[in-house]
């Protein structure tokens, strides 16, 4: 019996880097059986080493993702995508972070559920379109290369969220009438990449939502949204046993993250909150950004890292301007 590498289709992943996006797999055991495994007895040690330390490294990003996720509300696939598409193909990495997303949000809807009466009435338009939006995501992801639809959210995104965390903010008057095409481009991109926290912080923190309701709307959209997914990419015959595997491999890192980074977070005071998620916010546009350009090979990786360096410090700068960061214990 011998190891053999499979290469991922390039429809699914971007053709840079190609090499570190192959995915290590053994031929079936003696006992039976046509999946291939990353754990057969018949890999080289090498090989094994080489796929545990990637399952290590997408756990410890995937146990940061969660606790931010946690703490405000958003960012778990943000993190988790950029990193976990150098070792799996989108086919099998958007159905696992679904059914994971589904619990995050289960479990967020759960704790911020005080403030929902006061950001329900603003919801419906939002969720309208984002079911349509989901579909078209869905069928994308097997027609359409992801990292064009990243690539151009990012770009757009990114300036947007610098000048807010910076406290400038121009609520939308006719919000309703927005939210409709809002919600598609939102489902839409959720459904194709699993990744529409940062769009989704953009407007509720330029709606001037407290903490709480910050949350709250959040976890409404992104459970309707996840469980539109799942519906989707189960009738599309997206999910498979290896998806189904990867998500039960991160399972314990959501479950530790989520309550951590919950607790770390629940004392901020409403402002530096709010600026926070946008810093926050724009560092992981900023990660998508890069990533996205270099596996598209539009810059060198030196200029990409440079310029996410330079977007960190800005947004440090921004963050020291105001306290106090902790509300007062009364």
């Amino acid at each position: 019996m011998r190891c053999t590498r499979a290469a991922i289709p390039r429809s699914a992943v971007p053709p840079a880097h190609a090499r570190s996006r192959q995915a290590r797999t053994c031929a079936p055991a003696a006992g039976g059986g046509s999946s291939p495994s990353t754990r057969s007895a018949g890999c080289t040690s090498e090989e094994v080493a080489d796929v545990n330390t990637s399952e290590i490294l997408i756990a410890a990003v995937a146990l940061i993702a969660a606790a931010v996720n946690g703490g405000l509300g958003y960012g778990f696939s943000s993190i988790t995508v950029p990193v976990a598409l150098l070792f799996y193909a989108g086919r099998v990495l958007n159905p696992a972070l679904v059914l994971l997303e589904l619990f995050i949000n289960a479990l967020a809807l759960a704790a911020n559920r005080k403030s929902l009466p006061a950001v329900w009435p603003r919801m419906p338009p939002l969720l309208f379109g984002a079911v349509p939006g989901v579909v078209i995501g869905s069928l994308a992801l097997a027609r359409v290369d992801p990292g064009l639809l990243k690539l151009a959210t990012f770009a757009v995104l990114l300036p947007l969220i610098v000048v807010q965390s910076a406290g400038v903010r121009r609520p939308i008057r006719r919000e309703r009438i927005a939210a409709v095409p809002a919600g598609v481009a939102m489902g839409a991109l959720y459904g194709a990449t699993t990744i529409s926290g940062p769009p989704l912080a953009l407007i509720f923190n330029n709606q001037g939502l407290t903490k709480d309701e910050f949350r709250a709307a959040l976890s409404i959209f992104r459970l309707t949204e996840s469980v539109c997914t799942l519906a989707a990419y189960l009738a599309l015959g997206i999910f498979t046993a290896p998806a189904v595997r990867f998500a039960g491999a991160l399972a314990p890192s959501v479950l530790i993250g989520v309550p951590l980074g919950y607790l770390a977070l629940r004392r901020l005071a409403p402002e530096p909150f709010r600026r926070l998620c946008m810093a926050t916010d724009a560092l992981l546009v900023g990660f998508g950004l890069a990533r996205t350009l270099i596996d598209r090979q539009l810059v060198s990786a030196p200029l990409a890292w440079g310029g996410l360096i330079a977007l960190a410090v800005v947004e440090a700068a921004i963050l020291g301007w105001r306290t106090p960061i902790v509300e007062a214990t009364r």
